[in-house]
């Protein structure tokens, strides 16, 4: 028999947003010796968060599902951001989110506005739902917030998705230039404030929470900054009825019960998240140095990578395969002009000298313009 599926899912590539490490380690044979490519954090999770898994297990609360109220973990953050609980929906990472949004507002047709080789995964999520992409170049390396806006008015877009710090280039805007793109957001179009990244920013990067404003859903992670990626959890903040549109959708039994007890200790670990963000700047420091060392380019970072300037991309591309043949995992952005640049994740000590040593002896074989 033919298998039924709908003529969309017929008609839809066989991809992903991204090849996993673990997919590229099969290929090559043999693990990576220095994994800093997919924006995952160096520094682990909070001793409070380790310890809580810990017992955890041993107690075997493993063995329960989670709550599908996320009940404690909303009341912490409600006031970590000084907001209400019904203004927060918590579900498996950032991904998951985006999916449920795109959910919520697109269907056939539908037009959507995004940045030119911005996070892949929520073009992955608007094509799978038959939405219409509408792109925009990026502006020096940066997102360019006033032609998402002019795009969202000329396509009558339902929605525009604008990450701050910027995914795959690691810049950033002000507060004041993000609030203004919030205020001209037209009357048919909801924002999607990608702020995964933004515990490594400066303080004047996030313009105030405003959970009244019916046109902006905030996106937030515990998967960089509090270093659980694998445990796949996050959360939006938005107006109330925003948020009830998830509850009528989501998989409310979605979120690991161990990834819930882990973010619960991390918000209440008042030093680690400092402890990182201090870590994270020596980090980027010394990725710095490195390019300064090296004669190259690079983009100043507000988030756990930096942005290398290689040249060129089809030098970037030779560059990246090589190092991947070496045992260091890196990426790059997918389109030009953003593709001149290698995107160097921040390793621990040991990743770094790996990815040090063996970039050094990769380029040392090439003209770099």
């Amino acid at each position: 028999m033919s298998i039924p599926f709908l003529s969309l899912i017929k008609n839809l590539p066989s991809s992903t947003p991204f090849v996993g490490p673990e997919t590229l380690e099969r290929q090559h044979g043999r693990k990576f010796s220095a994994r800093i490519g997919a924006n995952e954090s160096a520094f682990g999770i909070s001793p409070l968060a380790a310890q809580a898994l810990q017992q955890a297990v041993t107690d075997s609360d493993c063995s329960w599902y989670c709550d599908p109220t996320n009940y404690e973990l909303r009341d912490l953050l409600a006031e970590k951001h000084g907001v209400s609980p019904e203004n927060i929906c918590v579900d498996a990472g950032i991904d998951s989110l985006l999916g449920l949004t795109v959910r919520l507002f697109v269907d056939k047709g539908t037009s959507v506005v995004t940045s030119d080789g911005a996070y892949p995964t929520f073009n992955y999520h608007v094509t799978g739902f038959d939405g219409k992409l509408h792109k925009v170049p990026y502006r020096n390396f940066h997102e360019d917030p006033e032609a998402l806006i002019q795009k969202a008015h000329d396509t009558n877009a339902r929605l525009i998705y604008f990450s701050n710090p910027d995914n795959p280039m690691g810049t950033c805007h002000t507060a004041d230039k993000v609030q203004k793109m919030i205020d001209t957001v037209p009357g048919h179009c909801i924002l999607l404030l990608d702020e995964a990244y933004c515990e490594f920013a400066p303080d004047t990067v996030e313009p105030d929470i405003d959970v009244e404003n019916q046109q902006v859903m905030r996106f937030r992670t515990f998967s960089k900054a509090y270093g659980m990626a694998g445990m796949r959890i996050g959360y939006a903040i938005a107006h109330r009825e925003l948020i009830t549109g998830f509850d009528k959708i989501r998989n409310h039994f979605g979120v690991n019960r161990l990834a819930q007890i882990a973010a619960v200790a991390s918000l209440k670990d008042k030093t680690f998240l400092r402890l990182v963000q201090e870590q994270a700047e020596r980090s980027r420091q010394r990725i710095y140095q490195l390019a300064d060392e090296m004669q190259l380019n690079y983009l100043p970072s507000a988030t756990n990578f930096v942005a290398v300037d290689l040249g060129d991309g089809e030098r970037t591309r030779s560059v990246l395969g090589q190092l991947g043949q070496l045992g260091v995992f890196v990426r790059m952005p997918g389109v030009p002009p953003l593709d001149r640049y290698l995107r160097v994740g921040i390793g621990n000590d040991q990743e770094h000298a790996e990815f040090e040593s063996k970039f050094k002896q990769i380029m040392s074989t090439l003209t770099v313009e």
